[in-house]
């Protein structure tokens, strides 16, 4: 009877993929003409049509010129990001094709959503990042533990938490050291990222969060939330960098909007880059009017 469940699955699963092909040759396709074929199908404009396609089993998409200046170079450092309090299964969905047709090392969401975005990713190679004690950093470090070691039970590959700030600004390190521990310790061997909020702290502070983090074993230090009083600059990402060595990742989040951007935060240090414009970074396209970065957008 199971076998038999199987095949017919299968048959009808076949059957609606062939009708999606279908219905994809026949919509027009509305971009500009420099980004083109004419071909009805814009891997540029309509990347989640390109990923569906590929799922089908195509290994690769014939496409215009405009798809050849998408930067792999860059795409696959960025955690492609969704944290707004209000995504809708839509907006993650979206998120997630738009990871698998650019090529884009992870998403990065909310942890509730890391189990649906793990399904949509599923085959695709692409990880799920979680963010733990977000975005104030003010829980207890068991909270953050239990929260990320359910994140990683429901798919995680990564975790990224909020630094107690008010254990750092009070010069109690031994907390602020526990507090990073816990959670790399309650997720292992999974990496973890710590937030920094670097727009609320001054040179030293920096400083000494760089070597708390190094030396509580996580295995990237990161500058921003995108919901604090500013975002990664280069300045911050060289001292970060310099702080840790080559021994840690840096990650830049925070205002990172366009291909220019990125390109100064890896030349500055970073090596991973957290941003919600990734299509644009990647693409080199404008950013849409009022794209400027806005608390709690990356």
């Amino acid at each position: 009877m199971a076998a038999d469940i199987d095949r017919l699955v299968t048959k009808i699963a076949r059957k609606v993929e062939l009708k999606l092909l279908e219905e994809l040759r026949e919509v027009p396709c509305t971009a500009p003409a420099e980004h083109c074929s004419g071909e009805g199908l814009c891997a540029v404009r309509r990347p989640d049509d390109v990923a569906r396609i590929r799922d089908v089993g195509a290994a690769r998409v014939g496409a215009s010129p405009g798809i050849g200046k998408v930067r792999q170079d860059l795409a696959q450092l960025i955690d492609h990001t969704l944290l707004k309090a209000d995504a809708t299964h839509d907006e993650l969905a979206r998120l997630c094709e738009e990871a698998r047709a650019y090529g884009f090392a992870s998403v990065c969401v909310n942890a509730a959503n890391v189990a649906f975005c793990k399904r949509h990713l599923a085959g695709s190679g692409v990880m799920t990042v979680a963010v733990v004690g977000f975005p104030l950093g003010a829980s207890p470090g068991s909270a953050k533990a239990f929260e990320a070691k359910e994140a990683v039970r429901a798919g995680a590959d990564e975790i990224d938490m909020v630094i107690n700030l008010g254990a750092l600004k009070s010069r109690d390190y031994a907390t602020v050291h526990q507090d990073i521990a816990k959670v790399v310790e309650a997720v292992k061997p999974r990496p973890v990222k710590v937030i920094l909020e670097t727009g609320l702290l001054d040179e030293e502070q920096k400083i000494v969060a760089c070597a708390l983090s190094k030396a509580a074993g996580a295995a990237f230090v990161k500058t921003s939330t995108g919901f604090g009083p500013g975002g990664a600059t280069e300045a911050d990402i060289a001292l970060m960098r310099r702080m840790v060595g080559q021994d840690l990742g840096v990650k830049a989040s925070g205002g990172v909007r366009t291909q220019e951007g990125a390109e100064a935060m890896v030349r500055a240090g970073a090596n991973r880059i957290g941003a919600s414009a990734s299509v644009v970074i990647v693409t080199g396209a404008k950013p849409a009017d009022g794209a400027a970065a806005k608390p709690g957008k990356y």
